[in-house]
């Protein structure tokens, strides 16, 4: 039987374990990449790890996400980035360089290569052929040391794609589907594998729109062939030798397969609030809206921001509506200027805004108040524009930009003839906002400013766990509930004890307050808990708060995983129903952890209700040992 791209790969950087589904792997880690609302806390564990130079082939710090300077927090973080980068050996992308996915997939990726990012957009890279995952910060400050990354080998589906995109249907309209036949559950467990005729048609810069959403279905990543596409784009960023031919085996081994015919595809739309709500843009058509962004690091490259300047070229956008644009990258910026495009969009009426994440994490730009804001972005989960009982939608640039002009959400087919944009031959390449490190970065002096607080530790596990039942929460709980994003809570995310003030201020305003009076105690929720955003701030705050254990019907991967690296016990029911008998407030006892970890059975007590209940752990033997320790960090340390 052949191997599919997804073993090939893998089974290449593989130094711990046998590849087989669900077993728990050691893979080599490549490159890693950090952000700044998650790369203080990564450099920070760097820091406290104890090891003095990064050991990665390439690992780059971006500053794309807290870019508001409104106070010093911000502008002190990124000084930070940039001396801890030197002084330990990665490179630094400025403010003002671009999106860390998109920069990424234009100067660094590389087919076949590893790459984990403390972002969970991290798999836009799969675009290029590599085996790209969003990790927890202290993952990813593991990896930057030479660390194995660990990982159960995830099921590889494989989908195949035939026939050709229809005019004024997208690369978007491809991922939309797919979050419409799978929901944000679907993924969960699943490597995607992209193939069939119909890659042939698809660029680089849509592969990677594709695969970054893949972090909406859940999944572990998502991939395509490194063939001729990769070839020209690589060579178009003056990377030529950096392309390697990688495709799966003729008689390659999937566990699932999937077919889209792109020409049956139309123009598609998630409604609020969760990607895959996913209906085809005719069914709403006329919904008054006040608001547009395009950019993200879903559809913000050359391709994307130039076919919506020439779809507005000579118009103006409608008057009772706002419309902002995030260039993806420096390169992008630069080359909509040159060519005149640029002009176009702001003549047009376009707001357009530095080359950063902003709006999609909800870093300016929020709605009016119970208006319509249509978006290019991946998430549209409530209140994570920033306004309360936001009403968001998701769409691709073509939509957006047909929207924007009528003033209310229009199927671009409308719009008459489709504005053909290709691949340039060549992108403009300047470096000079990426600054490499020095060969001995001993001398530097590492910046630290007042917000920037040390990582907090946790005690090893004790065998008994005691406490209050604190919160308890329905399905699909994500990050965003856990631990809000925007402009006033980003730039504490350097101070853990500043910003544990805000955990779960979006559902339940007292839980801060409540944690520190009863001195920690436990969660229960519901499926996919902590879907969304790699945050390890999720885990990390209420660990700080005192959180000793979660416990819910099923966990999305990456929190699951920073429950683990930061000593909170993660279980799940053995019968679902069991969540039904458990009340706020309830007393709540777990015995015997430090076997039932390794057996993967533990049993709940409710003292308060008097029931005792199965709880399943699903860990690794590893993982149930960095639990004891207290957490990874502790666990790493005993082990340098």
């Amino acid at each position: 039987m052949g191997r599919n791209l997804v073993q090939k790969i893998l089974e290449e950087h593989l130094i711990e374990g046998e590849y087989r589904t669900d077993s728990e792997v050691g893979i080599r880690i490549d490159q890693t990449l950090t952000q700044d609302a998650t790369g203080t806390m990564a450099f920070l564990q760097f820091e406290a790890i104890g090891i003095d130079r990064v050991r990665t082939k390439r690992s780059v710090s971006y500053v794309d996400h807290n870019m508001l300077q409104t106070s010093f927090e911000n502008p002190d973080d990124h000084r930070y980035l940039q001396s801890a980068a030197a002084r330990f050996g990665a490179y630094f992308s400025r403010p003002g360089n671009g999106i860390c996915h998109q920069v990424h997939l234009e100067r660094f990726g590389i087919p076949g290569d590893t790459l984990i990012g403390s972002d969970s957009h991290t798999p836009t890279a799969g675009g290029l052929g590599m085996i790209a995952i969003g990790a927890g910060g202290l993952d990813v400050a593991v990896a930057m040391g030479g660390g194995a990354y660990f990982l159960k080998v995830p099921k590889v589906m494989r989908v195949n794609l035939t026939g050709k995109l229809s005019p004024w249907v997208t690369a978007k309209d491809i991922i939309l589907e797919m979050l419409r036949r799978l929901t944000v559950k679907g993924g969960v467990g699943w490597i995607v594998e992209y193939g069939g005729p119909g890659v042939e048609n698809l660029t680089v810069p849509e592969r990677s729109t594709i695969t970054n959403m893949g972090a909406e279905l859940g999944a572990t990543t998502s991939l395509f062939p490194s063939d001729e596409q990769t070839r020209r784009f690589l060579e178009a960023q003056g990377r030529a030798d950096d392309w390697r031919e990688l495709k799966p085996d003729q008689d390659a081994r999937y566990e699932q397969t999937m077919e889209i015919d792109l020409a049956e595809l139309e123009p598609l739309i998630a409604q609020p609030s969760m990607p895959d709500k996913v209906v085809p843009v005719r069914e709403i058509e006329g919904l008054e809206v006040a608001q547009v962004c395009v950019g993200s690091c879903t559809n913000s490259s050359y391709m994307d921001l130039t076919r919506v300047a020439r779809i507005f070229k000579g118009r103006t956008i409608y008057p009772g509506l706002s419309m902002t644009l995030s260039p993806g990258s420096k390169q992008v910026f630069e080359m909509i200027s040159r060519e005149g495009s640029l002009s176009d969009l702001i003549a047009a009426g376009v707001r357009v805004l530095e080359s950063g994440c902003g709006p999609c994490i909800g870093m300016g730009q929020a709605p009016p108040t119970g208006t319509v804001t249509v978006r290019t972005f991946n998430r549209n989960f409530a209140g994570r524009t920033g306004t309360p009982g936001d009403r968001s939608y998701l769409c691709s640039p073509e939509t957006a930009a047909a929207t924007a002009l009528n003033g209310k959400i229009t199927d671009p087919r409308k719009l008459g003839e489709y504005p053909l944009v290709n691949l340039p031959a060549k992108f403009i390449i300047n470096d000079n906002m990426v600054i490499k490190p020095p060969e001995n970065g001993g001398d530097v002096e590492i910046i630290r400013g007042p917000n920037i607080k040390p990582v907090p530790r946790k005690e090893p596990l004790p065998d008994l766990l005691e406490g209050e039942l604190l919160l308890k929460v329905a399905d699909d709980i994500t990050t965003d509930h856990i631990m809000p994003a925007g402009a006033k809570i980003l730039p504490l995310r350097s101070n853990i004890p500043a910003i544990s003030e805000h955990v779960f201020v979006a559902v339940d305003k007292t839980f801060p307050a409540r944690a520190r009076a009863a001195g920690g105690g436990f969660i229960v929720g519901g499926l996919n808990y902590g879907q969304g955003s790699s945050r390890e701030h999720a885990a990390l705050a209420p660990m700080y708060l005192g959180i000793k254990a979660v416990i819910v019907k099923s966990f999305a991967r990456i929190h699951f995983a920073n429950l683990v690296n930061f000593g909170i016990v993660p279980l799940e029911f053995d019968d679902p129903s069991d969540y039904d008998r458990l009340e706020l407030g309830d007393k709540l006892k777990l015995g015997d952890l430090h076997e039932g970890l390794l057996k993967g059975e533990v049993y709940l007590t409710d003292e308060t209700a008097n029931v005792r209940i199965k709880l399943i752990a699903r860990l690794s033997e590893r993982q149930a040992r960095i639990i004891k320790a207290g957490g990874l960090l502790a666990f790493t340390r005993a082990g340098v």
